[in-house]
């Protein structure tokens, strides 16, 4: 497949509380493409960051309900993979400027 369209697969890192846990242990969550599979996300991931990855477990999560106001609506669906590392390999979401 085209390594680019790979690349789109993965949205962004997610920074949540659970998400910061898990760094301690070398696991990373990032929101991607409801259609991408473990292989592509695996391919993407790698090719992006240049790390070794042992595993990747994907979750999609329910359609949840906002309201603004009057309006009633749904957030975009997303699926969330978290991926674990080889030891030895990092991946800096935090910039150091």
């Amino acid at each position: 497949m085209n390594l680019q369209k790979l690349v789109d697969y993965i949205k962004y890192p997610i920074i949540s509380d659970k998400a910061t846990k898990l760094l301690e242990s070398n696991q990373y969550s990032f929101a991607v493409n409801p259609k991408a599979s473990k292989p592509e996300i695996k391919t993407a991931i790698e090719y992006l960051f240049d790390v070794k990855i042992r595993s990747v477990n994907t979750s999609n999560l329910p359609v949840r309900q906002r309201r603004l106001g009057k309006f009633s609506g749904t957030k975009s669906h997303y699926k969330k993979a978290i991926i674990t590392l080889y030891e030895g390999n990092s991946i800096n979401l935090f910039s150091e400027n």
